[in-house]
């Protein structure tokens, strides 16, 4: 994966444009079921916490952790929808959204990326090799691999890597 020369572009843009969205008052929202869910709440943290050193919160939070509100969305609007109608909820314009689904085809997930279109926000999708469904939708930094455990673990690499990116730019910044 780090000889995809590709992908590091994709990452380093991404890492820019997380970076101007912090600096604008915007926030890094990331989304994932499973797996990717844990996922999704472990990079948000690796951003509101720290990552190499200590510093000030990045704003960013992690779709679906208020358990209210996945039950009653998932109740009234159906499974679908928990991420997109929470996304259109609390996202600015300034913000950049991160789906996270190693089989690109995560129907929430697609949901949460279209809604993100429609509202005019930032968006890529960490994907498995083929980058399912999400692959005509929206940006994808795939993995090249069709393995979930090793997609994961590339997952938080790649999350990782976006974090000290953004971490060191922002607080060099400031």
């Amino acid at each position: 994966m780090l000889a995809d020369e590709d992908l590091l572009i994709q990452l380093g843009t991404l890492a820019a444009d997380a970076l101007i969205a912090l600096l604008s008052g915007g926030k890094i929202i990331f989304a994932g079921n499973g797996g990717s869910f844990a996922d999704a709440q472990h990079l948000s943290a690796e951003f509101t916490s720290r990552f190499l050193f200590d510093r000030a919160a990045m704003p960013s939070l992690a779709l679906g952790t208020n358990s209210s509100a996945i039950s009653a969305i998932g109740n009234d609007y159906g499974y679908d929808q928990v991420f997109s109608r929470e996304l259109r909820g609390i996202a600015q314009p300034q913000d950049v959204f991160i789906g996270i689904s190693t089989s690109g085809n995560s129907l929430n997930i697609v949901k949460a990326v279209e809604a993100a279109g429609e509202l005019g926000i930032r968006t890529v999708v960490l994907t498995g090799q083929s980058g399912g469904e999400l692959a005509a939708l929206c940006e994808c930094l795939r993995v090249p691999s069709s393995d979930t455990p090793r997609i994961q673990e590339c997952h938080i690499l790649l999350g990782h890597i976006l974090c000290e990116l953004v971490e060191q730019k922002y607080f060099e910044k400031i």
